[in-house]
């Protein structure tokens, strides 16, 4: 899949985009359907994202999700209704079957990309496997995970940039990262974590979206292939990430300017060769 969605006839990069964890149908179909009206005029390639439940929270008390099952069938219905893949995380080696006959792309979380047995089993399912780099890796360490997945049998293999642990309390993109990454897989930068501010004293993670822009376009200029975001109808009652998640109706605008910066950069790539 990952060679189908660096394939876009206009050298666009690619998107994975939708909510942190799904909330209910209606909200994952409107993201969905919006999202799909827009990277469909400006020639973007589309993922649906959405976590079917959230394994790593920071307080017992967080919300984690409104069941498997249910969460998993709602993915599906978005790719059956929009007839786009979808993507989503799994924790432990015994999920990755289980999502895998929902979903199309198994994602890693950054805090288990080391984790042989759960790369291994994603791997062998078939599907795409998007390993988050670690907050605590070098981008150099990541092509041994890619190597683990590609060693199982698995071929259909990216890596996401997703930020660096700067001190306790904050998070920094090594824009160098990308280019070497990208020796061992397709790099999508993960523009919304990487703007989140974890272990905040209250329990809550807290964010800086109004640098979203910054850092996405510092991603396409640096030669991501494509690039994730998490999106919501309204941040502020986000059950999840709200912190550093974009707006929806903010979501064309900045894909607009993204996509005449990749157009750009095209066209310099083009005369230097």
């Amino acid at each position: 899949m990952i060679k189908e969605l660096m394939s876009s006839p206009t050298g666009n990069f690619f998107l994975l985009a939708g909510p942190c964890v799904i909330e209910g149908e209606a909200m994952a179909l409107d993201i969905a359907e919006k999202a799909l009206t827009i990277t469909q005029r400006l020639g973007i390639p589309y993922v649906f994202k959405g976590s079917y439940r959230k394994a790593n929270r920071s307080r017992l008390d967080s919300f984690t999700g409104i069941g498997d099952e249910k969460a998993l069938k709602i993915l599906r219905k978005v790719h059956d209704t929009f007839h786009i893949p979808v993507v989503t995380d799994i924790h432990t080696p015994g999920e990755a079957a289980m999502a895998a006959e929902y979903v199309d792309v198994l994602q890693i979380p950054a805090f288990l990309c080391r984790q042989t047995d759960l790369l291994v089993a994603a791997a062998k399912t078939g599907k795409m496997v998007n390993v988050k780099k670690g907050q605590f890796l070098s981008p150099e360490a990541m092509q041994y995970a890619v190597q683990k997945v590609r060693d199982a049998g698995n071929d259909d293999v990216a890596i996401t940039e997703r930020g660096t642990t700067f001190g306790y309390q904050d998070l920094i993109v090594d824009y160098r990262g990308i280019p070497v990454m990208r020796q061992y897989a397709p790099v999508i930068v993960d523009i919304t974590h990487s703007l989140q501010q974890p272990n905040q004293s209250k329990g809550v993670t807290g964010g800086r979206p109004e640098l979203i822009e910054t850092i996405a376009r510092a991603a396409i200029a640096t030669g991501a292939d494509g690039i994730f975001l998490e999106t919501h109808q309204n941040p502020a009652v986000a059950k999840s990430d709200g912190a550093n998640m974009l707006r929806l109706d903010l979501l064309e605008g900045l894909l607009e300017r993204l996509t005449q910066l990749r157009m750009a950069i095209n066209k310099i790539n083009e005369n230097i060769k």
